[in-house]
């Protein structure tokens, strides 16, 4: 029959696409029956042909996969379209993957756009597990993310944070409001980008340099739905929605403006002995230092994880931290009361007084359990099948560790909805990935290796913004009805950003 409902098959150039696609799809769900046959999955929540288990995301996925878990259990098997994604939500089952099949759950799954704008994933936070991985991870751990190098750059964050201080006390003296989100941020990605290249990128009119706007376009892209990462077969869709050409051109510009700056550097005389970090992988890279090919494709991808694990978790994290204390504003006087009486009259505030600081630390340590800014953390992937319990788990599908449902556990924290921070107070559970309830920052290999960067600037942004300044929400609003709803992207912002009144505390 040469037409069906109207439509003429034979002969119409579709067809043979229309054929091959239904095919490829039959095949597909036939061989995932029959590998279902084989092995003992973990279970599933039932999917749908082609989308698998996509509709069941929602907008936040990180609340929805606690709710999918809740009913099927904490070690949990999606089909997001072609990819079978393991979704991991207890700390027992965290620890299990940790501690017994690390190795095996260590690499990270290519994405499109990570593949396109981090240089075929040469960085340290995309790159699959392997000989090259281990090597710049332990160059950014021992040159780049020591105490010694973090402690290094506290001139930049004192002198980044006074900036802020100083345009907030201005707004404060004439009674203006501030968008206190989008300060944070600018002063997060001055200090990440001063110590990064040695200069700022924000600068300091209103649109922001060239590489600031760029490096959010960056951000954005990377948290942007592939069709072609979903459903590998339809590949083509990215180039006819624009993706792939936005990613082309995003990744042209980008790299233009990266060569430009490596080479002003290598071009320049100057000695400056508070060294960046991109001072430090040319000294490596010209000494031979290091035991790989350090190439410079392979120190700008190094430069953007910077830029993307730097700027947004920090500034994330202190939005999060001020707005619970202003729903909270007897922790919020509590907290200051300790900053002050600290730093007491002095004009600044010193790194060591941060050290003394003991409840501002529980209190980002609440933050950080209750808003991780990576809520599912990075996602992993296997490179061997691998018995986990009585489950086997194939090689080459993608995990994810949902920390913000972990840290929400009611079997391991107390009014786990509850901010908090006093149950930290004499209490050795810590981030840095030993106490598998509390990994904001990720465990095991694949840890943030930014780890302290991240952590003293928090701690010393948090700490100027509740000395120098009380706070009130615009208008006289009440802060119990403070809008504390979330947004998914690279990180899980506030939805509705902080635009607050500061009222001096001292003057000077």
């Amino acid at each position: 029959m040469e037409f069906v409902n109207g439509v003429k098959l034979y002969g119409n150039p579709l067809f043979p696409c229309m054929f091959l696609f239904i095919s490829f799809v039959i095949i597909f769900y036939l061989q995932l029956a029959k590998t279902k046959k084989k092995l003992n999955l973990p279970p599933s929540p039932p999917w749908l042909p082609i989308i698998g288990n996509f509709h069941q995301l929602g907008k936040l996925p990180h609340r929805s996969l606690r709710n999918l878990a809740s009913k099927h259990g904490p070690l949990l098997l999606l089909q997001l379209g072609h990819n079978p994604t393991l979704v991991v939500s207890t700390a027992e089952m965290a620890e299990k993957v940790i501690k017994s099949h690390d190795v095996a759950f260590s690499s990270r799954p290519k994405t499109t756009a990570a593949n396109t704008l981090l240089y075929g994933c040469t960085d340290v936070g995309f790159a699959p597990y392997g000989e090259y991985w281990r090597q710049v991870r332990k160059l950014s751990v021992v040159e780049l993310f020591s105490h010694k190098r973090v402690e290094s750059f506290q001139f930049v964050r004192d002198e980044e944070v006074e900036l802020l201080v100083n345009k907030i006390r201005k707004a404060s003296i004439n009674g203006q409001t501030v968008n206190l989100t989008k300060m944070v941020f600018s002063v997060s990605n001055n200090i990440v980008s001063r110590c990064a290249i040695g200069r700022k990128i924000e600068e300091e009119h209103e649109d922001g340099g060239k590489f600031s706007e760029l490096a959010r376009r960056v951000m954005a892209l990377l948290a942007s739905f592939s069709i072609g990462d979903a459903f590998p077969y339809l590949w083509w869709m990215d180039y006819l929605t624009g993706f792939i050409p936005k990613l082309k051109a995003t990744s042209a510009e980008l790299d233009e403006l990266l060569d430009q700056i490596i080479e002003e550097r290598k071009d320049s005389d100057e000695v400056n002995p508070k060294k960046d970090f991109l001072s430090i992988m040319l000294e490596l890279q010209k000494d031979g230092e290091i035991e790989m090919e350090l190439t410079q494709d392979n120190i700008k991808a190094i430069l953007m994880d910077m830029f993307i694990g730097g700027t947004d978790t920090t500034s994330t994290t202190t939005e999060w931290l001020m707005a619970e204390l202003l729903k909270h504003p007897n922790i919020m006087k509590k907290v200051q009361e300790e900053v002050r009486m600290v730093v007491g009259n002095k004009p600044k505030i010193e790194a060591d007084d941060i050290n003394k600081m003991h409840y501002l630390k529980c209190v980002i340590k609440e933050t950080l359990r209750l808003h991780p800014a990576v809520a599912l953390l990075v996602p992993r992937q296997t490179s061997t099948t691998v018995k986990l319990f009585d489950y086997d788990i194939p090689s080459g599908i993608t995990v994810f560790i949902n920390a913000w449902a972990i840290q929400r556990d009611p079997r391991w924290w107390d009014k786990p909805e509850e901010f908090i921070p006093e149950r930290f107070e004499n209490n050795g559970v810590d981030f840095k990935g030993h106490d598998f309830q509390f990994i904001p920052f990720g465990c095991g290999r694949r840890r943030c290796p930014g780890l302290p960067f991240g952590v003293a600037s928090v701690e010393y942004l948090s700490a100027n913004l509740l000395y120098w300044f009380d706070w009130e929400l615009c208008g006289g609003g009440s802060a119990e009805n403070l809008d504390m709803d979330e947004v998914y992207g690279l990180t899980v912002n506030k939805k509705i950003p902080l635009h607050l009144l500061p009222v001096s505390h001292l003057s000077v």
